[in-house]
């Protein structure tokens, strides 16, 4: 073969070298593939880095990431950042459970909490092996709320009504149509206070907290992260980086730790933000729902 042969050929190795792999990330990140599991992410030890942001409104994106990072063999535990107000009971026991299973399973998980990691933020960050606050972190307001517009004053004044064919008494509870009567009432506050109790319940659990020692605390009230640490709601104060350190501690790796982080989900991030767009343009669900969240 030339000279001028041999120097085409290796440009064109070269070139497929450079450039296939630049085609195939493009294509997963177009195809929405999951590659946090993939050999990519999968050179030497490293910690599995997970982000609760926002109003949790879904859980199906977090826990896609999760089972990633879990597939992946250089992925020796889990450090999670949250911060978040809270959210939607489902999705928020759903991403705790995963964590949960993940934990149990025998990789560490820390939580390291941002601004904000309260209500249904506090109830995804009970499973974690340590949890790491800022002093100044909001977290706490364990409770449950249940809350839906009413707009009869607003029908009357503008001469609108709602006709309703229902099977029982109770079938339109909640409608923005009706007020409320005392019998709904007493129903739904059961609703609430059954909740309620499962996540009194899990965080005496997992933080080790006799129920009446919790149940004072447990009014819905915010507290800072210090205070929380007071009241072993959280195991210790300090930054991400601390966390991180913690983390890396807990699964043995030496010196600072690398992290495999999921790449971004376009579609995923679309559909959050359009789920909780009317809760947090206004305040106020698409529908009654039950939420972790805080205010």
């Amino acid at each position: 073969m030339s000279r001028k042969g041999i120097v085409i050929l290796v440009i064109v190795l070269v070139a497929c070298l450079v450039v296939l792999p630049v085609i195939l990330i493009g294509l997963a990140v177009f195809l929405d593939i999951d590659t946090a599991g993939s050999p990519f992410g999968s050179f030497g030890s490293a910690l599995g880095y997970l982000e609760v942001e926002g109003t949790i409104t879904s859980s199906q994106a977090f826990i896609q990431d999760l089972q990633a990072m879990e597939r992946n063999p250089a992925v020796k535990g889990l450090l999670i950042r949250v911060d978040s107000p809270g959210g939607a009971v489902t999705p928020s026991h759903e991403i705790y459970s995963e964590i949960k299973r993940v934990r149990d399973s025998g990789k560490p998980v820390v939580v390291s909490m941002g601004t904000l990691a309260a209500s249904g933020g506090y109830y995804v960050s009970c499973p974690a092996d340590v949890i790491v606050a800022a002093p100044g972190t909001l977290t706490g307001s364990i409770g449950v709320i249940m809350e839906f517009p009413i707009v009869t004053g607003l029908m009357k004044k503008i001469g609108l009504g709602v006709s309703v064919v229902k099977s029982a008494e109770h079938k339109d509870i909640g409608s923005p149509f009706r007020d409320m009567t005392s019998s709904d009432r007493d129903l739904l506050q059961g609703v609430v206070a059954d909740v309620y109790d499962q996540f009194l319940t899990i965080v005496s659990s997992e933080r080790e907290i006799p129920m009446d020692s919790l149940r004072p605390i447990a009014d819905g009230r915010i507290l800072t992260g210090r205070q929380a640490r007071a009241y072993g709601l959280v195991d210790s104060l300090g930054t991400l980086e601390d966390a991180k350190r913690i983390a890396a501690d807990l699964c043995g790796i030496k010196g600072k730790p690398r992290l495999v982080k999921p790449r971004p989900r376009f579609r995923s991030l679309l559909t959050r933000l359009l789920a909780g767009a009317a809760a947090d343009l206004i305040g106020w669900p698409r529908s009654p729902q039950l939420s972790y969240r805080w205010p």
